[in-house]
């Protein structure tokens, strides 16, 4: 699809629709696999498509952009004319704060510049020690029964949560890994169903559901709001308890973090920061890392050949920041995953303006979709798209593709702050891991759903063993029981 002009005259050619039920449309379709469902649309009807879901006086229209180019469009060309603005990204906010994530305007502006010297590249790479000490500990767990049976998405969800919270909140991190990791997945789960509903009743109604969701907002706020209580008590004085020396944990960082045209944030807009983080921090890395290492378990050639650049670029030693740019093939490979299984499989914003996209307009006031679900398996820039093939990110390759033909990280003026910081933790864990283990899939086939982040729906076991030969018993370690 071309770029288009913004003209609110020509209106061009009526966006297809997918056809629906009579009545509901394609809400349960959307309810049951909404990625397959955004697939499906684009396959039969094009790049931009708009699905109907909901009964009469509910229903909600959606406007699903598909190309690299409208991606593009929305993103980054055209962004000040899509805003979030939608239902979802509402849910969001009143469940885990107005951070970086879900601020607009001159709230997020604000934010941005205050946040942005905290994730400069030679801040971030200060930040390896602490994934590398993570991710030891997980290979040591493992250990204790080489041979056996691990559920890559359980203990990378573990990992990827130990390393940020060991990251914001330093010696504390004892104090939260466990009330997030309890926590979060109500919270969550509760914003998926609110989200994805065309009416709920009030968040104040004392329900079953309200209720919980209730207490667990109230113990992750209030486990977040005594450690910075306490921050904001040493932040400047160089006593704080970071996790690599006094300080220097990111959560000292930001409540030192002012400026004369921005001053500081406020306790609220810290904890607001702090559960974004938490959120965007640790879904996303541990979903790259559970697929990179369910994809290698499948393609044992490629497997070996990371593992291979590894051995001959790391030897014995501790890989740091340095060896991001000297392990281009496990790079490729992580690219890879996130290509199949992007992490943010579904993008969502409101068009404040009709604008015109390729041939279409959406209309003022729409929901408009984005789906690296689907523009990553796109068969235009993507031949066999559901092939798994590191070699499609060589340098070479990339170039020779539209930007927005990839964008796990989203693009424009709302890109991913943390991706650096994510690229960084997911090559210096998955180099530690694949040093330490082979892995063959036990569970060949992992089902996925789309919620606040990629979402497994079952286990994704591999079998384990020991690089250096030794075999123990075949003991099946779920999450948790290797702790």
């Amino acid at each position: 699809m071309a770029m288009g002009t913004n003209s609110g005259v020509d209106t061009g050619r009526e966006v297809p629709g997918l056809a629906g039920a009579p009545l509901l449309g394609s809400l349960f379709d959307l309810k049951s696999d909404s990625l397959g469902t955004y697939l499906r649309a684009q396959r039969r009807h094009g790049d931009l498509v708009r699905i109907t879901a909901g009964p009469p006086g509910m229903r909600a229209e959606l406007y699903c952009v598909f190309s690299p180019a409208g991606a593009q469009q929305v993103l980054a060309s055209d962004a000040a004319r899509f805003r979030k603005d939608n239902h979802f990204y509402q849910e969001v906010r009143d469940s885990f704060g107005n951070g970086l994530l879900t601020s607009q305007d001159e709230d997020y502006l604000r934010q941005r510049r205050l946040v942005q010297p905290l994730f400069t590249r030679r801040r971030v790479d200060g930040y390896a020690g602490a994934v590398a000490a993570e991710t030891d500990a997980v290979i040591t767990a493992w250990g204790e029964a080489p041979g056996g049976v691990v559920d890559v998405s359980d203990e990378m969800m573990h990992l990827a949560l130990r390393a940020v919270a060991r990251i914001l909140f330093g010696t504390d991190v004892e104090a939260t890994a466990d009330v997030v990791a309890e926590c979060f997945p109500v919270i969550t789960d509760y914003v998926l169903r609110r989200g994805y509903s065309p009416a709920n009743i009030p968040r104040h109604w004392p329900t079953p559901g309200n209720r919980r969701a209730a207490a667990a907002m109230d113990e992750l706020y209030g486990v977040c709001d005594r450690i910075i209580a306490q921050r904001r008590r040493t932040s400047g004085t160089g006593t704080g308890t970071g996790a690599e020396s006094p300080g220097e944990d990111l959560l000292s960082l930001l409540a030192a973090a002012r400026s004369s045209d921005d001053g500081e944030f406020d306790a609220t807009e810290l904890r607001d920061q702090v559960l974004i983080f938490l959120l965007a921090g640790h879904e996303t890395t541990a979903t790259s890392l559970c697929f990179a290492l369910h994809l290698l378990a499948r393609h044992p050639e490629q497997q070996d050949r990371a593992r291979e650049e590894i051995s001959r670029v790391l030897g014995d030693r501790t890989p740091g920041a340095a060896d991001l740019d000297r392990l281009p093939y496990l790079t490729q490979v992580l690219k890879e995953a996130m290509r199949l299984y992007p992490a943010a499989p579904v993008i969502g914003r409101k068009a404040v303006t009709a604008t015109r996209i390729g041939d279409h307009t959406i209309p003022a006031g729409a929901d408009v979709i984005l789906a690296p679900w689907v523009t990553h398996r796109h068969p235009e820039y993507w031949p066999d798209p559901d092939r798994f093939d590191p070699e499609r990110f060589t340098p070479e390759a990339e170039a020779g593709r539209p930007r927005y033909a990839w964008f796990p990280f989203g693009g424009g003026p709302r890109a991913c702050i943390g991706q650096h910081f994510s690229m960084l933790e997911s090559v210096i864990a998955l180099a530690m891991i694949l040093r330490a283990y082979t892995f063959e899939a036990v569970d060949t086939e992992i089902p996925v759903g789309a919620g606040i982040t990629l979402r497994t729906n079952g286990p994704a076991r591999c079998r384990i063993r020991r690089v250096d030969g030794q075999a123990g018993p075949d003991i099946e370690m779920r999450a948790g029981q290797s702790r």
